[in-house]
């Protein structure tokens, strides 16, 4: 009874050292649960859970100990080591923060003196005349890179699981927030803040589980595209530099950006409509809809309309580059076409536009389309994120 009562202790034990983890990382079967808040619990209060189950097996264990039976013994101490072994693996090697780190060195380099090559993606973001352009490859690895424009602190994130970069003023309730990388909820990256212990998910900037549940961080409108194309709209742009510390880690995404990647979890599936398939998000109020990337590819051009928000959505001639707009220009709604030279002519006043939304020659000269929050991500994740998203 006594060896039952401490291996059954132990089993505990060992359950708790992995389900902690196992509810929160990408091990198969764990992202498909609404889980979140059972690994909340059990990471929050795991010392107490280690010193309840230690204490009621310590006074069996110890009378194990003393019986003559080796046979005991030796059944007992591999329970142990296995145990040992689980501590090991579950509190320093498939943790999140001991796999992913943040940079040492964060320098920034203009486009003449840049080590990063022109085809490669960007979140790029611009505050106050100021851009910055920020390499997927780099911030994939590290998921948040934390950085400061005209004064205002933001963090740039991204989940290379979901395929979605999102920017946040990290903020929360008057303080500068430091966050840490804890795990995943249905396989997109979350952040603990230092303060609450809350978890933040990265797609929208929520805090799903934990004292702030329901807060949300405002997120910083920011844009993917080819870092040409992005140094064409902002010349003087800043662009990070890769961390050398890194460089491994940084080779392993490299064929990220187009989605030929080895990793399941970050390959793109070329077919439309399947889990790894690539979209681009849109979202009006509570109404939401997803495109296909191999439709935009194909047309280059699509015009639709959310209830608030008539859409133009954009593919540049790199295929790679996308710009969302709004359709309206002083409450006119606007309709294109594709004129030989490969830009755009409105319906109303024939005025020419550019792939990036400014009107080049004719009424609306100097004029820019008003932007709209777009984002390009596997369907999967866009599906799960907007349960009633049309299509």
């Amino acid at each position: 009874m006594k060896l039952f009562i401490s291996i059954a202790g132990l089993v505990l034990l060992i359950l708790t050292e992995i389900l902690r983890v196992y509810f929160i990382m990408p091990f198969p079967g764990s992202q498909q649960s609404n889980s979140v808040d059972i690994a909340y619990f059990i990471g929050s209060n795991i010392h107490y859970i280690r010193l309840i189950l230690l204490g009621l097996i310590m006074y069996p264990f110890y009378r194990v100990l003393l019986f003559p039976s080796r046979k005991y013994k030796i059944v007992l101490f591999v329970f142990v080591a296995l145990y040992g072994v689980v501590f090991y693996l579950f509190n320093f090697r498939f943790l999140a923060e001991t796999m992913f780190y943040q940079p040492k060195v964060i320098s920034f380099a203009t486009a003449n003196s840049s080590k990063v090559s022109l085809d490669k993606l960007i979140i790029g973001i611009e505050i106050n005349g100021a851009a910055k352009a920020y390499p997927i490859q780099y911030i994939g690895y590290h998921h948040q890179v934390r950085d400061t424009m005209g004064n205002q602190p933001v963090m740039v994130t991204y989940c290379t699981v979901c395929r979605t970069g999102r920017v946040f003023n990290p903020f929360v309730n008057g303080k500068n927030e430091q966050f840490r990388l804890v795990g995943m909820d249905h396989f997109n990256a979350m952040f603990e803040d230092a303060t609450t212990k809350s978890w933040w998910r990265q797609v929208s900037g929520e805090a799903v589980t934990g004292p702030l549940k329901g807060e949300r961080l405002k997120e910083i409108p920011s844009k993917q595209m080819r870092l040409s194309s992005w140094l064409e709209l902002h010349p003087s742009s800043l662009i990070l530099q890769p961390d050398s510390n890194f460089k491994s880690d940084y080779d392993d995404l490299a064929k990220f950006d187009d989605g030929t990647i080895k990793s399941g979890l970050e390959k793109r599936d070329s077919s439309s409509w399947k889990e790894k398939s690539w979209v681009v998000g849109i979202k009006s109020g509570p109404h939401s809809k997803a495109y296909d990337w191999n439709e935009l590819v194909s047309t280059m051009i699509v015009e639709d309309s959310l209830p608030g928000l008539d859409i133009l959505l954009l593919l540049e001639n790199d295929k790679v580059s996308f710009h969302a707009f709004s359709r309206k220009v002083n409450d006119l709604e606007l309709h294109f076409t594709k004129n030989n030279d490969g830009m755009l002519v409105d319906n109303i006043t024939s005025s020419v536009w550019n792939m990036k939304g400014k009107c080049i020659s004719g009424k609306f000269i100097g004029a820019q389309l008003a932007s709209i929050p777009a984002y390009q991500e596997f369907w999967h994740s866009w599906r799960t994120f907007n349960p009633l998203t049309l299509r």
